[in-house]
């Protein structure tokens, strides 16, 4: 659209200069006999002559300062061939006051100086030229033409100030999608070890019972004994390759958290916590309470620990309700507040992206907006694995 307008306007302008010398030239032509030249030639060449320099304009994209200006210093050296010749027609006035314009729209501020000086010492020797002026207009007709070159001066730093704002705005927008591509990345990098952390558990007692199994085995049954040898060393080395991938990946990292990673249980000491930071949180769990993946209990528990903080932080909420729905296929979380609603998204914390990311993960989906009754609503829904012991 806004390309559309800007060729709309540009070709627009042209019609229109081109229309200015036509009309130009057509009032030479048909000036009163008494203020036209007598001779046919010299009345041609002065017609094509305005017409030439109105139309030099039209150069106006590649040459900003001297396409303007050159119109106006034409019509002072055509003032001093005939003194009547440029005053009086209204299509010169015209041209006269868009090359102003333009000159005083330029982005060069020392080429906007010499085009009002350039207008006004023209428009002042193009009155004084002529022998019907009247008194002061040598005064008032070039402040006329500098007001439209004020007008152009004007327009040119409201261009300018919707320009740097526009970046300014891209920039930020940038500098958003930044800090969340970092936010997720972050996210997903904690995910990770979390989940390394579950799999290395799972993975340590399925190689001690490999290890006790095959201990209990008779010593002759040697085939079974190697086989589970071979699955006991295996196991081992991804042990041994996974620890070295998590020193790799907490190596940056602070301190190395050396308790159980939490779960839905755990759920009801994190809202004791928050309580006694203020906050007054129900809980409501609906539904036949079911055992999850140690995966998928870790990232509800974040879920909702993510939610309470944001609520803490930015709602500027007094109570929060927090609603765990166990259904057949799908597990349910909800975090409301009575808080200041969207306002909870706010913030450098980006808690929102790293929600969205531990939901898109596990194949689920979240909501987060403006709760009916006021306040503020995250619900995320997570899929229960099916082969969930």
């Amino acid at each position: 659209m806004s390309r559309s307008r800007t060729l709309l306007t540009t070709r627009g302008l042209d019609a229109l200069i081109v229309i200015l010398a036509s009309a130009g030239c057509v009032g030479e032509l048909l000036r009163p006999e008494g203020q036209r030249p007598d001779s046919p030639l010299r009345l041609g060449v002065e017609a094509a002559a305005i017409g030439l320099m109105i139309l030099t304009l039209l150069l106006r994209h590649r040459a900003p300062f001297l396409a303007p200006a050159a119109t106006w210093l034409m019509s002072a050296a055509l003032s001093f061939v005939d003194g009547r010749l440029i005053v009086g027609q209204t299509p010169l006035s015209i041209a006269g006051m868009l090359a102003a314009v333009l000159l005083g729209g330029l982005a060069d501020p020392r080429q906007a100086r010499a085009g009002l000086a350039i207008v006004v010492v023209c428009a002042a020797t193009v009155v004084v030229n002529d022998p019907t002026h009247a008194v002061g207009s040598q005064y008032f007709i070039p402040a006329l033409f500098a007001l439209g070159w004020l007008v152009g001066f004007v327009l040119n730093e409201r261009t300018m100030q919707a320009q740097v704002a526009e970046e300014r705005a891209a920039l930020a927008e940038r500098e958003r999608a930044t800090a969340a591509r970092v936010a997720v990345a972050e996210e997903r990098a904690r995910i990770a070890r979390e989940l390394h952390d579950i799999v290395a558990h799972a993975v340590s007692v399925m190689v001690l019972q490999v290890g006790v199994v095959r201990h209990r085995m008779p010593p002759a049954d040697t085939d079974n004994r190697e086989a589970l040898r071979n699955v006991e060393q295996a196991g081992r080395l991804a042990l041994a390759e996974m620890r070295q991938l998590l020193d790799a990946m907490r190596r940056d990292d602070g301190e190395v958290e050396l308790a159980p990673q939490p779960g839905l249980p755990q759920v009801r000491e994190l809202i004791d916590d928050v309580r006694m930071a203020g906050l007054d949180v129900e809980l409501c769990i609906q539904g036949e309470p079911v055992t999850v993946s140690p995966g998928l209990g870790l990232s509800a528990y974040r879920i909702v620990q993510e939610g309470l903080t944001n609520t803490l932080r930015h709602a500027g909420a007094s109570r929060a309700r927090v609603t765990v729905r166990y259904h057949e296929r799908r597990l349910e979380l909800e975090v409301r507040d009575d808080g200041r609603g969207p306002g909870i998204a706010a913030g450098a914390g980006h808690g929102l992206v790293g929600i969205r990311e531990r939901v898109r993960i596990f194949g689920g989906d979240m909501t987060a907006g403006a709760a009916d009754g006021g306040g503020f609503a995250l619900c995320a829904r997570l899929p229960l694995d099916p082969r969930s012991p």
